[in-house]
């Protein structure tokens, strides 16, 4: 659970989630990874752990972010699968129970997928839908839209995600590069506790570019494309016109003007120019992939001796 200011949903929190875990008869951690707050965050987890074992703070030096807070959760995490939820009890901790039912059915992953809600914004409502049209699009990976943080892991997963090495990341990006066995469970977000939230627009936008440059090499590739449909739209036109202007000498009595041949050819330029730098974007896309580390292949099982 990354935490950023939340002291005043953390008790809440802890006593939906313990309400939930305790009939269910598991051995369990709950792992609060305290994102740099400057409320009363780092007390309240405190006075938590102090009462219960169960309860591991994390505590980051500074705010790092949510991408990075989730990271840390799962290195430090021990079990044989990790579920990843908000503290502020937008994800129903009482849905914990049919995501380990899904898992000891097989799905090696287990991701909740939000519904529409009538609680979302307006703004936010278009923006989803416009963000999910264009992974689907320019991504790599299949993207299913609505997915969330709110996952269950394999231990198999965990490590294979705890091997990657991007610094600028998208945790459930990553996690649909990786693969494996998925299983959905749809639900309808709760109303945030208390307090506002901190995912603000700005921030969304931000994760939502780090997703388009990170998932895709779309948006390298693109003035490759655009230069070529340039140029192979101005190259006949420009010798159209000197063959009709200079060789036939205007049997059609065009009356093209030097303005519109120098047009023609600034244009014809122009988608050079754009297809010299979309190979050299290329180049820099395979530099980002041998700088990102990322693992070949991901190996669920191993060939016995």
């Amino acid at each position: 659970m990354p935490c950023f200011n939340e002291s005043a949903n953390l008790e809440p929190f802890y006593h939906a989630v313990t309400g939930v875990m305790k009939p269910l008869e598991y051995e369990y951690e709950l792992m609060f990874v305290d994102d740099g707050s400057t409320d009363a965050t780092r007390v309240t987890l405190d006075g938590l752990s102090t009462a219960d074992h169960h309860v591991h703070p994390v505590e980051l030096v500074r705010n790092f972010g949510k991408e990075i807070a989730i990271t840390a959760g799962l290195h430090q995490a021990k079990g044989q699968a990790a579920i990843m939820l908000d503290a502020d009890l937008q994800h129903p901790p009482d849905l914990i129970p049919e995501f380990l039912d899904k898992w000891h059915r097989g799905a090696e992953v287990v991701v909740g997928v939000r519904l529409p809600s009538k609680h979302t914004s307006l703004p936010k409502r278009l923006g989803s839908q416009l963000y999910y049209r264009i992974m689907r699009v320019i991504s790599e990976t299949p993207v299913t839209p609505r997915s969330t943080d709110f996952r269950l892991l394999d231990r198999l997963v965990i490590d294979e995600f705890n091997r990657l090495t991007d610094h600028n990341r998208m945790t459930r990006g990553l996690l649909d590069w990786l693969g494996f066995n998925k299983a959905y469970v749809y639900f309808e977000p709760h109303t945030r506790l208390n307090g506002g939230a901190s995912y603000t627009y700005k921030k969304l936008l931000g994760l939502a570019m780090t997703s388009f440059t990170t998932m895709s090499f779309f948006p390298l590739k693109l003035s490759l494309y655009i230069g070529t449909i340039i140029t192979l739209v101005s190259l006949p036109v420009g010798i159209f016109i000197i063959i009709e202007k200079y060789l036939m000498h205007d049997p059609w009595g065009l009356s093209i003007t030097g303005t519109a041949e120098l047009g023609v050819l600034i244009v014809f330029l122009v988608g050079i120019l754009l297809i010299g730098q979309g190979l050299m974007a290329l180049y820099i896309a395979n530099i980002y992939r041998d700088a990102a580390n990322r693992p070949l292949y991901v190996v669920r099982r191993k060939r016995r001796k």
